[in-house]
């Protein structure tokens, strides 16, 4: 992925910060995200908080996302053309990914990565609420679905409903599929099954079967 670069003004923002008495530091380690502070002061030597920046120079938005390293993160279109709380999203996920590590304002701003840095846990859109001035996320619950359940010995396919689909349902939410767990085999179970076998080089047929509902609890995440 490219890192995110800065402009040349950029030092020039951190003078601003300071002036303003700004403390350019962020308590050494953390138990969650970083505090809607620290995302403001990243946007503010990014973007000087803008949401809609777009100078031309391939980098856009509050983050200024080059469009490689949004698309990594799950973004679609331009990054200066979504909305606030999509941005801070993709923000989150990539800070997830990845740490402070493709800004380097963050590095200029002396910001420390706390527990959620290269956590490779995908947030929620209500993990990332307060970054925008909303509250802060809710300590995260163990992983919806609980420990992996028996294989129930049935291949599932669009359309089939049972009580096992509504488990790897609850269990793909982990991944910010956003289930309510209906546990019926429709679009959106689809799509996540294709994820999931993807992501795990099985067969991507789309069926639920052993491999996939395996896959579920102990394979890689979907991309």
């Amino acid at each position: 992925m490219i890192q995110i670069r800065r402009r040349t003004t950029a030092r020039v923002l951190l003078l601003a910060l300071a002036a303003m008495g700004l403390q350019l530091t962020v308590p050494a380690v953390a138990t969650a995200d970083p505090a809607s502070t620290t995302w403001a002061k990243l946007r503010m030597c990014e973007s000087s908080g803008r949401y809609a920046t777009n100078t031309g120079n391939g980098y856009y938005g509050a983050y200024q996302f080059d469009l490689p390293t949004w698309r990594s993160v799950g973004g679609t279109g331009r990054p200066d053309q979504a909305a606030p709380a999509e941005q801070d999203y993709r923000a989150l996920y990539l800070y997830r990914m990845r740490g402070w590590q493709p800004w380097q304002c963050a590095g200029m701003l002396k910001l420390t990565g706390d527990a959620d840095a290269r956590s490779k846990r995908i947030p929620t859109y209500a993990d990332s609420a307060y970054i925008g001035g909303g509250p802060a996320p809710a300590p995260t619950p163990p992983a919806p679905g609980g420990p992996m359940p028996a294989w129930p010995g049935v291949v599932y396919a669009y359309g089939d409903c049972a009580a096992p689909l509504k488990a790897f349902q609850l269990r793909m939410n982990a991944y910010g599929y956003g289930f309510t767990g209906t546990g019926c085999y429709y679009d959106k179970t689809r799509t996540a099954v294709l994820d999931l076998q993807r992501a795990n080089g099985i067969n991507d047929s789309g069926r639920l079967g052993p491999k996939t509902w395996t896959a579920a609890w102990q394979g890689k995440p979907p991309r």
